[in-house]
């Protein structure tokens, strides 16, 4: 199977670089003083096996997203806009130090970027 033909998951490494970069992000996130308060009181181990599900599954890769609506997950916390594009900022910083292809970069932003709503509880605002 040709670069093209594989799924955005596998064209990234599949599960062990998915599970790699899960870690260094989330160490990313947890060192930036603006974020770190979200995750305080947060099971890291559970969040990161659930990040890892949920990258796989926006990835298209085999694994199966088993957690609770991020509208649910995220509602109530204060997750602004500016705190995505922080989280978003890391993502971007992680992948690109592991040499991620930057047309692959640029998709799994753009799929991430795409729950922003879901995130910051402002779905079906104009804009």
């Amino acid at each position: 199977m040709s670069d093209k033909q594989q799924v955005l998951y596998e064209r990234v490494g599949g599960e062990q670089v998915i599970s790699e970069l899960i870690h260094k992000f989330y160490d990313r996130i947890t060192a930036d003083p603006q974020l770190k308060p979200f995750f305080e009181n947060t099971s890291m181990s559970k969040l990161r096996r659930m990040q890892r599900e949920f990258f796989s599954a926006a990835l298209d890769g085999p694994i199966t997203y088993t957690g609770r609506p991020l509208s649910y997950i995220h509602h109530g916390r204060g997750i602004t806009k500016r705190h995505f594009a922080l989280y978003v900022g890391h993502l971007l910083d992680t992948l690109q130090d592991r040499g991620i292809d930057d047309q692959d970069v640029q998709d799994i932003i753009a799929r991430i970027n795409t729950y922003a709503d879901e995130i910051t509880g402002e779905m079906g605002s104009a804009g």
